[in-house]
């Protein structure tokens, strides 16, 4: 009876089939075009064969030089960490009073909120980098920086709105009786528990400032501009260049996006973190 039944365990239905096999060859055909990239940023000639007719490292060493990978990169994870760590800081405290508080022009508010998510980035981006440059503030790293906080810290805001409104308000309350201000209540009695969401609004930050071209683009410079960025201009003068180049760009785009991905994963864990907290 037990292998019998662990045998109906295994069978699946004719929807759960073909669900599983369009994921399978969505995987396929992802990981087949990631594939290519890496196999064409070491090849020499590839046209119409299984694979190119030489390697070579040469594209690599020419891409690093002729775009300055080592400090574009650097640019990447400055800009990426200060937007997260300012639309934390921001928007954390603005969910919360979008949860907790009542006041006149609330529905206002957050529609102004939902207009960076909701419009596209090179509509605003326009006059945004006019006005930066107008302030002094374009073409250096304060410029891009603050152009990516302003669609992110209302992606903030929105995410961790629900996560506040589901503690229990008796929870402040309780801390309130014993003294405590609302500042001492983010930190100390709020924190712990909007945690979970605070880390997941932090990583969708994180990749999604990494990928955001638009703004970063009309408010970057030479010494200020990003990896997806420098993707772009490789790939706009792609007629002066071989292609291979722009896929050396595009492996060096993919790989510091999973591995700040995977490194944001792997020291920032929100069970592990509670359990810290706990403890303490």
């Amino acid at each position: 009876m037990t292998a019998i039944r662990a045998r109906r365990s295994l069978a699946l239905s004719p929807t759960a089939w073909i669900t599983w096999a369009g994921v399978t060859v969505f995987l396929v055909f992802v990981t087949a075009l990631i594939v290519a990239v890496v196999v064409s940023s070491f090849g020499t000639v590839w046209l119409g064969t299984w694979l190119p007719a030489g390697f070579t490292g040469k594209w690599w060493e020419q891409t690093w030089s002729e775009f300055g990978l080592g400090s574009t990169l650097l640019v990447t994870m400055e800009v990426a960490l200060l937007v997260v760590v300012i639309s934390v800081a921001l928007g954390v405290p603005a969910a919360y009073v979008l949860a907790r508080r009542n006041f006149p022009g609330k529905r206002v508010v957050s529609l102004l909120l939902l207009l960076p998510l909701l419009v596209p980035p090179i509509t605003y981006g326009i006059p945004l980098a006019t006005l930066l440059y107008q302030w002094g503030l374009g073409g250096n790293m304060t410029g891009v920086v603050l152009a990516n906080v302003v669609p992110s810290l209302p992606f903030v805001v929105l995410t961790m709105t629900p996560f506040v409104e589901q503690i229990d308000r008796r929870v402040e309350d309780a801390a309130r009786t014993l003294g405590a201000g609302t500042p001492r209540i983010l930190v100390s009695v709020l924190g712990p528990l909007l945690l979970p969401g605070i880390l997941a609004g932090a990583v969708m930050v994180l990749v999604r400032t990494v990928g955001m071209f638009e703004l970063t683009f009309l408010t970057s410079g030479a010494d200020s501009q990003t990896l997806v960025v420098a993707l772009y201009a490789a790939k706009s003068g792609a007629g002066i260049r071989a292609d291979q180049t722009v896929d050396a760009i595009a492996v060096v785009y993919m790989l510091s996006t999973v591995l700040l991905l995977l490194v944001a994963l792997r020291f920032v864990n929100p069970t592990q973190l509670i359990t810290r907290v706990k403890d303490d």
